[in-house]
């Protein structure tokens, strides 16, 4: 049934109308129901409670760096660093401490609030996760919030990596329970839950989202919204990823997505999760302005900011920059340690 054809006001459950307070019980009619609505009304919903937890203008800023590239196990069939699919990136070694830290003061002087940092890994070994527990206590050390993308962890691991100073983890659930089979085989939805369960327990902050464009149906997108809004506690950070569609990819003829059919996924991750950050992630080098304008208004207030992520495309800085200014929204403003150290020296 196409988006906005047969949902009314009234067939919309007034739990779901009048959602203000952050719920963990949501069923899929429900979210289903909040993705047929008419468009306008949708909009409003997703507008008028983005409006009671941030300011409609602010944009938060984060960079994403590949830190160790390629020759990934998984058989993700959305990920070019795969060592199973033809056409793979090239492996590469994790990259050197000094390294990461030159980027991520790049990043930070562009206006970046948050350096995130990947690493293509089934799960990492004990000798480059402390190699990574370096590179966040050095970019922790500049004022920025860190993040880091590693795979799966266990305990252990996440409470290392809190040690370190990590203020986020991310781990992405992909898509519905249901159709998380049709994209990997090599690791299963518990898996990732139990990772995402791993990093909470270590109070670490979670980043956790999903990818729109893998054949999926209506119901799984209703189904990833769900999933993610009726974990334990919501992501601190939710990025929702238009596919990317790469050669030599399971997923490189993917039919593509309508640019409104995906503001309405942005609509329903603000509505279910209020106090979330939702973020545009991968696809926007292939969305117009106007399609990134709406994501804005239907509650989406973060952004990567740099020519790549991780392997694929992203729109230029003076594009997001024109934009932003073109739109009268600004970034997150971000007091960096040199910074701070300055005026508690003038006070």
């Amino acid at each position: 049934m196409p988006y906005g054809t047969s949902a009314s006001l009234s067939s919309v459950p007034a739990s779901v109308a009048n959602a203000v307070t952050p719920r963990h019980n949501w069923t899929r009619e429900e979210v289903s129901a909040l993705l047929e609505l008419p468009f306008p009304e949708l909009m409003f919903q997703a507008q008028s409670i983005h409006r009671q937890r941030f300011d409609p203008s602010e944009v938060q800023i984060s960079t994403l760096l590949s830190i160790k590239t390629g020759g990934c196990p998984e058989d993700c069939s959305y990920c070019p660093q795969s060592a199973r699919h033809e056409d793979g990136v090239k492996a590469e070694r994790l990259m050197a401490v000094e390294n990461v830290l030159k980027e991520a003061r790049r990043a930070r002087d562009a206006g970046a609030a948050r350096f995130c940092m990947g690493a293509a890994w089934r799960s990492p070994k004990d000798h480059d996760l402390e190699t990574v527990c370096k590179m966040v206590e050095g970019v922790k050390a500049m004022g920025l919030e860190t993040c880091v993308t590693l795979g799966m962890l266990n305990g252990q691991q996440s409470r290392r990596l809190r040690d370190a100073g990590l203020d986020y983890y991310n781990h992405n659930l992909d898509t519905s329970p249901e159709y998380y089979g049709e994209i990997i085989s090599t690791r299963t939805y518990q898996d990732r839950l139990d990772t995402l369960a791993n990093v909470r327990d270590a109070g670490i902050n979670v980043c956790c989202g999903g990818i729109i464009g893998m054949g999926e149906d209506e119901s799984d997108r209703a189904g990833l919204i769900m999933a993610l809004a009726n974990l334990p506690k919501h992501p601190e950070s939710v990025p929702i990823n238009l596919l990317v569609r790469v050669a030599g990819t399971p997923l490189a003829e993917a039919e593509a997505v309508d640019p409104i059919d995906f503001v309405r996924i942005i609509a329903a991750a603000r509505i279910t999760m209020p106090e979330s950050r939702v973020r545009l992630a991968a696809g926007r080098e292939n969305m117009t302005d106007e399609a990134q304008t709406l994501c804005f208004l239907a509650g989406a207030n973060s952004i990567f900011y740099g020519e790549r992520l991780l392997t694929t495309p992203n729109p230029a800085a003076t594009r997001d920059r024109q934009l932003l200014d073109r739109l009268g929204m600004h970034t997150s403003i971000v007091q960096h340690s040199e910074e701070k150290q300055e005026a508690e020296a003038c006070c």
